[in-house]
């Protein structure tokens, strides 16, 4: 059986504990054994190695050295990290190592909560079968992004709220290799609500499927 540590905390206005349970009923509807935490302290326990799948929720805060060593080691030797909006990647702004093993870090969200498009960038790929290009209303996120990850999904500024980034095209979902270790991240999802969104949720839960590894 493939087994998944949901971490959550963190700032509270990205409901964390109501995003963890979501993934935890997707994980146990997927058959995977699920187990959960909300400190940080779960990041430097050696058994996370083991493990198929990480999810971290956990906007801002701080991680310990020793944390953030232990789960970057994870997942280079294979374990899967999935996870969306900053609950990941506006997770320990201080941790660098944490943002290259993402791929992208948060920097901005123009005019805040407003309507605008995801567009489907690989229609191809498996988490991305049978989704059309879609309204959302959300952050548009504007983030710092890594040049190897593999683009799934973007959007496209148009600059009402910040016109020097007009047209700027900007990844939404993505995958990526760290190490052995599979990652995907998806930047939608501000609030729990958004998950009855039906295109967010099949990419998201394809997403954290693809990044776990296999049972071990």
């Amino acid at each position: 059986m493939r087994s998944a540590l949901i971490v959550y905390g963190g700032w509270e206005g990205h409901d964390p504990e109501e995003c963890a349970s979501i993934y935890r009923r997707w994980l146990h509807e997927d058959g995977f054994s699920v187990r959960t935490a909300t400190e940080t302290s779960a990041f430097a326990d050696p058994s996370i190695h083991e493990l198929s799948l990480i999810i971290p929720i956990y906007t801002m805060s701080k991680i310990a050295k020793e944390e953030v060593e232990n789960l970057t080691k994870a997942v280079q030797s294979g374990v899967g990290l999935a996870g969306h909006h900053g609950g990941m990647s506006d997770a320990f702004r201080d941790a660098v190592d944490y943002q290259f093993m993402v791929g992208g870090q948060w920097v901005a969200h123009p005019g805040n909560i407003i309507d605008y498009t995801v567009d489907v960038a690989k229609p191809d790929d498996p988490i991305m079968a049978g989704i059309k290009s879609f309204p959302y209303t959300s952050e548009q996120y504007y983030m710092h992004v890594d040049p190897s990850i593999e683009v799934l999904a973007t959007t496209t500024f148009t600059g009402e709220h910040a016109d020097w980034i007009d047209g700027v095209v900007m990844p939404v979902a993505w995958k990526r290799q760290h190490g052995k270790g599979r990652v995907f991240h998806m930047t939608l999802g501000h609030s729990a609500k958004e998950f009855e969104n039906a295109n967010m949720a099949t990419i998201l839960r394809r997403g954290m499927n693809w990044a776990a590894r296999d049972e071990q």
